[in-house]
Parts: structure tokens; C-alpha cells; sequence
């Protein structure tokens, strides 16, 4: 018992970066298969919409700008929430409507300006 909580207390400071390493957007990290709320799902991809922009994927520009609508559609296996920016400012009009995908429990898919 003892060589078990030695070993233990050894292996911790290993993994204790690892740990404290996560990436900021862990936070939207959910299992099973419940269905996430709207506004689960919104914060969520708030908070990813900033990590695209700290990224440097998005544009600045989009840090104020809200979401136009959420939705849950047909992906390519399974139902998935998409959410959808918009901002007729952005300097590229192929690049003014932003997707998020996101699973039905909430995790982030993919982003992209088309929408598929």
C-alpha cells in the first residue's frame, strides 16, 4: 500500500501539466448523447468564435458581433447544431457568414463560410 501511494505521489507532478495545459475551449467538452440547450450551445460557440479570432482565423472584427440563428440539422452522420454569424462589414464578402457546427451534446465540429 504504501509503494502505491508512493508511486502515486511520484507520477502526479507528470501529470499535473498536462492538466493545467488545457486548451481554453475544453470548457465545451460534454459526453454522452443528451441534447444540449440552445444556450449551452451558444456559449459555446462564443467561446469558440474567440478562439478563431485569437487564432487569427476570423477577423477582429467579429469579437462584437452576435449570432444570426442556430439550428439543428441533418450532417453527414447525425443530427448537428450549426450556428450562424453574420456581419455584412467583413472585409470579404465570401468570408461574412461564418458556420459553427457543433455535436447534439455540444462539442465543436468544424467552422467554415459555407455552411456544409
Amino acid at each position: 500500500m504504501k509503494r502505491l501511494i508512493l508511486a502515486t505521489l511520484l507520477a502526479f507532478p507528470m501529470i499535473a501539466p498536462t492538466i493545467a495545459m488545457a486548451d481554453p475551449g475544453s470548457r465545451c467538452h460534454f459526453h454522452g448523447k443528451k441534447l444540449a440547450a440552445e444556450s449551452t450551445v451558444l456559449q459555446c460557440a462564443s467561446q469558440r468564435k474567440a478562439s478563431l479570432i485569437e487564432a487569427g482565423k476570423l477577423e477582429k472584427i467579429w469579437a462584437s458581433v452576435q449570432q444570426a440563428s442556430i439550428d439543428l440539422v441533418d450532417g453527414k452522420k447525425a443530427k448537428e447544431w450549426r450556428v450562424i454569424y453574420q456581419n455584412p462589414a467583413a472585409s470579404d464578402n465570401a468570408k461574412s457568414s461564418p458556420y459553427l457546427f457543433f455535436t447534439p451534446p455540444g462539442n465543436f465540429i468544424a467552422a467554415n463560410h459555407t455552411g456544409n
